[in-house]
């Protein structure tokens, strides 16, 4: 069907502000970071739908000037995603030339990937690595190219469909495990706030313009700091409090030491502070750990208890132990009880037992 050729493109629907999103504090903080450092390696969000996933991503990518959002489709292919070879100039008999992919267009702003977890692994390779390197480099089809791929990786999977491998869950810097909201209040004033939104975009988000550019101010500051090397260096009590956190969480390797590292510089960078401390290494570890930590950990070692309470439903997470069982097994069964055996009267044979003795 052809388009009408007076006919106007459709205007992108408005996006809902980043500053508004309520009920979901450890998704905000996460986004944040990894928006200040691309170089963490993105954010893995875990959790049931309409938890204001997709929401939040695309609210990101508008705190970043000019920036792309640009959404990776489950039947991607692995050409579509890296980039190859422009088959249009090839066939006319030029000279090759790369035809650039998804990581390209992504580069500056936000690649959000929903349902992550099936994608095949050849895909989530490609983009674990972009992520981390910011280079995408190709090396098919005749051609040898490498170009920019800094981008703020965002993937989202509802566990009870399925999980990724433990060496790509590690290879992402940041993981939020969201939950449904379970107080009331909490949650009435989420949808109140959604549907002040949809009847009048334009007039929610001018009531949040102050508050957005406050947030976008924050993120070039911190990015320029986080630019400088010498600016907020890692002290010694730091180094100690990030490697009794990552021994305690008895994690493979050395990954989350390097990512927990930067993402308290991070987050040392966007609030403003002089120095890094032990305070903000506290605050990211659970992001960090949480897809790392070894089965049957406990989320928080006694060593490193807070004192204060864990975050309860009126701050949009319920407080469960992060080490108990998440509900695959039967939780609420009981240990089953021994039975007594009954004797049971032998049993009698159907022929009369006159035939019998007659066959005898």
């Amino acid at each position: 069907m052809t388009a009408h050729p007076n006919a106007e493109a459709a205007p992108l629907p408005a996006s809902f502000p980043f500053s508004a999103i309520a009920g979901q504090p450890r998704l905000r903080e996460a986004l944040l970071l990894a928006a200040a450092d691309p170089a963490l390696g993105g954010v893995l969000i875990e959790g049931p739908r309409g938890t204001a996933k997709t929401t939040a991503a695309r609210a990101l990518a508008e705190l970043l000037p000019g920036a792309p959002f640009v959404t990776l489709p489950l039947g991607a292919s692995l050409e579509h995603l890296v980039g190859t070879l422009d088959l249009g100039q090839a066939l006319a008999g030029h000279a090759l030339k790369f035809a650039p992919g998804l990581l390209a267009r992504a580069h500056g702003g936000v690649l959000y990937v929903d349902e992550i977890n099936l994608l095949p692994d050849a895909l989530i390779d490609s983009l674990l690595d972009a992520a981390a390197s910011g280079v995408n480099a190709v090396e098919r089809d005749g051609i040898s190219h490498r170009h920019a791929a800094r981008f703020v990786l965002v993937g989202t999977m509802n566990p009870e469909e399925g999980s990724l491998r433990p060496q790509l869950l590690d290879r992402f810097g940041l993981c939020v495990q969201l939950r449904n909201l379970e107080d009331p209040a909490e949650r009435q004033a989420v949808v109140r706030a959604r549907l002040a939104f949809d009847s009048d975009p334009e007039g929610f988000r001018a009531r949040h313009a102050a508050a957005e550019a406050e947030l976008a101010a924050s993120l070039r500051r911190s990015r320029a700091t986080l630019a400088d090397a010498s600016a907020l260096p890692y002290g010694d009590a730091v180094h100690e409090a990030v490697g009794a956190l990552c021994i305690a969480a008895q994690v493979d390797g050395l990954r989350a030491d390097l990512v927990m590292l930067r993402a308290a510089r991070a987050l040392a960078a966007l609030e403003g502070a002089e120095a890094i401390s032990e305070e903000h290494v506290r605050r990211v570890a659970e992001a960090v750990l949480l897809h790392r930590r070894k089965p049957g950990v406990e989320a928080t070692p006694p060593a490193q208890a807070p004192s204060a309470p864990p975050p309860s439903a009126a701050e949009g997470e319920s407080a469960i132990d992060d080490g108990a069982d998440t509900g695959d097994g039967d939780w609420g069964a009981l240990p089953a009880e021994p039975v007594g055996v009954a004797r049971v009267k032998p049993l009698r044979p159907l022929i009369p037992a006159a035939s019998l003795a007659k066959k005898a």
